[in-house]
């Protein structure tokens, strides 16, 4: 018996609607209205198609739904080129055309300046620049992360986990991965399927990065802490894929992963990026940005921000001034804006990053004073700034951060994001402690997702 859309024992039953989409969400599904003026989020769609939905769940303030049939497609669809787009996840806009991706990433930074920074709709509109594109809309991660379980039949299994699941899907390659690695997933799940035998040796993830600029391909594996066949594995990863390190990170399983212990099965132990005029190396638990050339654009978009310039022979005009680069990294800021002439004091928390972020510097002879420590704790330390650099994880800046900014009083600070929601609200913070956000330039480091990177200045009044 059925009750206004509901079983008698609760449980919703499909309803159908044909509607119009308006827009893209910030995340895998587009948005409409339903005839109620519900919002409805509808994974797969796209602005402008005319779908008869199928609603699989109803709250009081939204719907979501998938499409039961297309009755007239968007002009803004396009063939995804891979075939694995709806079983992995990765891909989720690939549907989507690139000017249309890019056109829904930058209206996505607008509306979250509106909604959470509470900026009237022009000047957000003035103020959000046109979304930098990405020269490889396929083909540009540096880096693949890669899930490994045992199937019900003990078998080993190594591909992607769906956000939110926690079956792994198995591929045999990526088109979203640089040409080095894009073959990796097959390549290491057979390789790792013989190392492992009948053994189960723990590995539970597995991260594989390659540069198109030297070459280098490093596979971690991410294994419990434990006795482990380090030169059997070690020999045949390496006849699979043909790679300049293998390393072992050793961690329990889990969010909360605290790393016991790192060592290096074979080769460098390390992995060689060139960004613009500079060299990194990175270790396997440290962050790196995975698209190279967009990197590069956020890069010259804080040298800019900051009042210099990248020329020819590389950053310069910074001569001078005082930055702090908090949550630093491996130097991806640090580096640059010691190369423009800036006194850098670079802060990070982590340890491999620390130890990155001063080899770096060393690599390219640059001086950069690195404080290993919690930036939030650290910053209060440094005394005035003439400017400053902020690239937070997607949680955005802590409690207090931007008051000791403030009080640091940097005439500019850049912060780069990859969270518009917590990026505004942190917008709404530096412009109540007597900051004016200036620009705001979004980049596209991730074609075919809904992710994107911001990169924008803050000046003083």
């Amino acid at each position: 018996m059925v009750e206004n859309g509901k079983t008698m024992q609760g449980i919703l039953t499909i309803m159908e609607q044909t509607i119009t989409i308006d827009r893209m969400g910030y995340g895998a599904e587009a948005v409409g209205r339903l005839e109620n003026g519900k919002a409805v989020f509808v994974e797969g769609a796209a602005p402008g198609d005319v779908a008869l939905l199928d609603i699989i769940e109803e709250k009081p303030s939204f719907a979501r739904a998938r499409i039961a049939r297309l009755v007239e497609p968007s002009p803004l669809r396009v063939q995804p080129s891979c075939a694995s787009t709806a079983l992995c996840g990765g891909c989720p806009w690939a549907h989507l055309s690139y000017a249309a991706q890019l056109d829904a990433k930058r209206a996505n930074v607008v509306a979250a300046l509106s909604r959470t920074a509470r900026f009237d709709k022009g000047r957000a509109e003035e103020l959000v620049r046109p979304c930098l594109p990405s020269k490889r809309q396929w083909g540009y991660r540096n880096k693949l992360e890669l899930g490994a379980a045992l199937d019900e039949r003990g078998a080993f299994q190594l591909g992607f986990r769906r956000e939110g699941a926690h079956d792994v899907v198995s591929v045999d390659s990526c088109p979203l991965a640089s040409a080095p690695i894009a073959k990796a997933p097959k390549a290491l799940r057979g390789a790792l399927r013989f190392a492992q035998g009948s053994q189960d040796l723990g590995i539970y993830r597995v991260g594989v990065r390659g540069s198109v600029r030297t070459r280098d391909v490093e596979i971690a594996l991410w294994t419990k802490p434990g006795a482990f066949p380090r030169g059997h594995v070690a020999k045949t990863l390496k006849s699979a894929l043909k790679a300049t390190s293998i390393v072992r990170v050793m961690a329990d399983p889990g969010k909360a992963r605290k790393i016991k212990g790192v060592e290096t099965l074979e080769g460098k132990g390390c992995w060689e990026e060139r960004l613009g005029s500079a060299r990194y190396l990175t270790s396997a638990p440290s962050f790196f940005q995975v698209n190279t050339a967009q990197a590069e654009k956020l890069v010259a978009c804080v040298i800019e921000g900051l009042g210099g310039h990248v020329g020819e022979d590389g950053p310069e005009g910074l001569d001078g001034l005082l930055v702090a680069d908090l949550y630093a990294g491996g130097g991806t800021f640090s580096v640059p804006l010691a190369q423009a002439g800036a006194e850098v004091l670079a802060v990070e928390a982590a340890g491999s990053s620390v130890r990155d972020l001063r080899r770096n510097a060393d690599m390219n002879a640059v001086d950069v004073e690195v404080i290993g420590g919690d930036a939030a704790r650290e910053l209060p330390e440094l005394g005035g700034l003439d400017a400053l650099v902020v690239d937070p994880p997607r949680a955005g800046l802590a409690d207090g951060v931007v008051e000791s900014i403030a009080a640091a009083a940097p005439a500019r600070a850049a912060y780069i994001s990859c969270n518009p929601a917590t990026w505004a609200r942190d917008v709404a913070r530096f412009e109540n402690e007597g900051y004016r956000l200036a620009s705001v330039q979004p980049v596209d480091l991730f074609p075919q997702t809904h992710h994107v990177e911001v990169a924008s200045v803050f000046e003083r009044l």
